[in-house]
């Protein structure tokens, strides 16, 4: 574990090409994101957004550039700190993948265990905080097929805060929602960012970009580079 950025950086990439297998799907990335920062990240199917977000949780390994995700290299990770990075990482995903077989607050108690707690009353309590947190503190009895798309993913990001990451990872996370739930899932996860938590979505929704606005960083022609304005926007 290192750290050599400056106190407020939660990720830093420099120089670096990112691999899909035998495919470079980036090259000559450089970008730093802030403590508390929410960042879009958009482009075609394709153009690299999920591999990088995939480099960034090392699920794919980073073997040319620099990068430092929560105080962890990636270059060169070792496989027993893998498993500590992503204790600092919240996942979100388009799809949920709750397990339907048993309730929201069952869904939740698992990834605890699963991640070290034992003490039933502290796991007790720490669901509970997270429902509220995400809108849900009466829903934890419930089944994951009683709830509306929107609901299944308040869960899953209160899945994502559970062991109070450092950065949240969202990959297409209102892909298959209505506009109207889509919009208080973004209001969710800036509201997230604004208690001091790095938050990265990856979307191809315009119209949420447009109406919550924030820094955006996109995936075009195997590089990653900075929205200026809305011309840069098109095609993504």
């Amino acid at each position: 574990m290192q750290e050599s950025q400056p106190l407020d950086t939660i990720i830093e990439f420099a120089g670096c090409n990112i691999w899909q297998q035998n495919h470079l799907a980036l090259s000559d990335v450089s970008f730093r994101i802030s403590k508390g920062e929410f960042v879009y990240l958009v482009g075609k199917v394709g153009s690299g957004k999920t591999s990088l977000i995939k480099t960034i949780n090392a699920q794919i390994p980073l073997k040319e550039g620099s990068a430092f995700v929560a105080g962890f290299s990636l270059s060169g990770i070792k496989e027993k700190d893998v498993p500590q990075l992503r204790r600092k990482l919240g996942i979100v995903f388009q799809d949920f993948q709750l397990l339907t077989d048993r309730t929201v607050k069952a869904n939740l108690e698992f990834v605890l265990k699963a991640t070290g707690w034992r003490d039933k009353a502290q796991i007790d309590i720490r669901i509970g905080e997270v429902l509220e947190k995400v809108g849900l503190g009466l829903h934890g009895f419930k089944m994951p097929h009683q709830l509306s798309g929107g609901e299944q993913q308040r869960v899953v990001i209160g899945r994502a805060l559970l062991n109070d990451p450092d950065i949240i990872l969202a990959d297409e996370p209102t892909g298959n929602l209505d506009p109207e739930t889509s919009e208080g899932i973004i209001r969710l996860l800036k509201d997230i960012s604004s208690n001091g938590r790095a938050v990265i979505v990856a979307t191809h929704n315009y119209t949420l970009l447009k109406k919550y606005s924030s820094r955006t960083l996109k995936c075009d022609n195997h590089r990653l580079v900075q929205v200026k304005d809305d011309e840069d926007m098109e095609l993504i």
